[in-house]
């Protein structure tokens, strides 16, 4: 996809011999750039309508075009399209295909475009489809997991930081901080989407074209929200692209965590959750083993997509204006980042929904490592204690505990009462796992009735 070539494939007269046979297959882009091809059709149509509509193709040559692409579409849908690498492209095979079914009105549909704009079109077409497709994805796992958190508002587990038991949080309102990442991704992928959509075609080579054309028109027929408005830039531009899987490393960055997550919580140590048989395999050796493998793949698949980020960053970081051949090697990073992100959005939304919950062990587990410590500190607080004072009782307290092998909430009164003299009887309700959740009922806490208006307010959001 550089400067133009003669139909046959081979170069114009100013070359004087033929194309080296390694070279070809090394410079050529259609075993991977041929998935373009129904929107270089959709691209073609537009612009062979405007030539027809500004007079600089005739009626009857358009009519052709229309009824060539058609069959062509038909071709390439059912698998018949006869793809030929000496041809080099998507472009010039349906271009080549366009001129043996309809004669010299295949000719003619070249006019006033340059397969620098062509490619470039054809890539923002196909990418605002791609993006299209991720944020139905995202949709539904934000539904899955809204789906789960709704079921377990109630459920008890601990809240890590540093790995370490911090404080009781119920399992809906850890569900429900992925739900906000995803939320984010959402807006930005829409963010991105605006950007991609805007049309490059009228751009030509690089200058722009001496023909009377009307790049509105062919925006208008495509869907574009506007046009790349500086001829140069809108040839050589991949920001897009480079946008575009900056945005898919974070929602691959966000589906790593909660594999992390869910990697962990299988494990006989934890024992939190069960995955689907299906989401699994079993070991070649040990054959009582169950391996995450879904989520331990999409774990390894960010890295992959994080590489392609810096890939496309470094294949345009040294290039001058404008089109080089360069451009050729942002398709194969570009499509695998969106094979890849479809993919593990569609495993996740199938996998939450089918996820068993084991509330006991959660529910044990935050029973551990004095997760109502910071309760009892606040609880001294409000007894008019200063706080540095309260967090150093509370910690002689866990320490006390601790000797004991007992939980805070397991000590007598009197023991209590020996780390602060304002403790009293109604402690124990502040040291229950409930009354730590309960405590927290504000706008982004971990209370139950919290909880389900976060869900509600993202339902919303989603009109689900």
């Amino acid at each position: 996809m550089q400067e133009e070539k003669s139909p046959n494939g081979r170069w114009s007269g100013r070359f004087s011999e033929p194309v080296d046979e390694l070279v070809k297959r090394f410079t050529a882009s259609v075993l991977f750039d041929r998935r373009l091809a129904l929107f270089d059709i959709q691209g073609s149509l537009a612009h062979a309508r405007m030539l027809s509509e500004v007079g600089l193709l005739a009626a009857s040559d358009l009519a052709a075009i229309e009824a060539g692409m058609a069959r062509i579409r038909e071709e390439i849908e059912s698998d018949r399209f006869p793809w030929s690498v000496d041809l080099e492209d998507v472009h010039m095979n349906i271009e080549r295909r366009l001129t043996e079914l309809i004669g010299e009105a295949g000719k003619r549909l070249h006019t006033a475009r340059s397969r620098n704009d062509q490619v470039a079109t054809d890539v923002r077409l196909w990418l605002r489809d791609a993006i299209d497709q991720i944020q139905a994805r995202v949709r539904a796992l934000r539904i899955a997991l809204l789906d789960l958190a709704e079921q377990h508002t109630e459920t008890i587990m601990p809240g890590f930081t540093h790995l370490q038991v911090a404080q009781p949080v119920s399992f809906a309102h850890h569900l429900m901080a992925y739900q906000e990442m995803f939320a984010r991704d959402q807006a930005r992928l829409a963010d991105c989407r605006r950007r991609v959509n805007r049309l490059p075609l009228g751009a030509a080579a690089l200058a722009g074209t001496t023909y009377p054309i009307r790049r509105e028109r062919v925006a208008e027929l495509l869907g574009f929200e506007g046009l790349c408005e500086n001829s140069l830039d809108a040839v050589s531009d991949r920001d897009f692209a480079i946008e575009f899987t900056a945005c898919a490393s974070l929602v691959m960055m966000h589906l790593s965590r909660l594999s992390e997550e869910l990697i962990l919580w299988m494990s006989p140590r934890f024992d939190f959750i069960r995955l689907a048989d299906r989401f699994c395999t079993g070991s070649s050796i040990m054959p009582q083993k169950k391996n995450p493998d879904v989520p331990e793949l999409v774990r390894g698949k960010t890295g992959r997509v994080y590489g392609h980020l810096m890939g496309l960053l470094t294949l345009m970081k040294a290039q001058p204006l404008a089109y080089n051949k360069d451009n050729q090697e942002d398709k194969e990073p570009l499509f695998d980042t969106v094979d890849t992100l479809l993919d593990a959005l569609t495993l996740f939304a199938d996998m939450m929904g089918a996820i068993t919950v084991n509330t006991q062990a959660m529910r044990q587990a935050a029973r551990e490592g004095y997760a109502t410590a910071t309760d009892l500190a606040d609880y001294l607080v409000k007894k008019g204690v200063p706080f540095r004072d309260a967090h150093e009782a509370v910690a002689r307290a866990v320490r006390h505990a601790e000797a004991k092998g007992c939980d805070l909430a397991d000590l007598p009164l009197e023991e209590l009462r020996q780390f602060s003299p304002v403790i009293d009887a109604d402690v124990f309700a502040v040291l229950t796992l409930e009354g730590s959740l309960a405590a927290r009922n504000h706008l982004g806490g971990t209370a139950p009735a919290a909880v389900r208006a976060a869900i509600a307010r993202a339902r919303a959001t989603l009109g689900a």
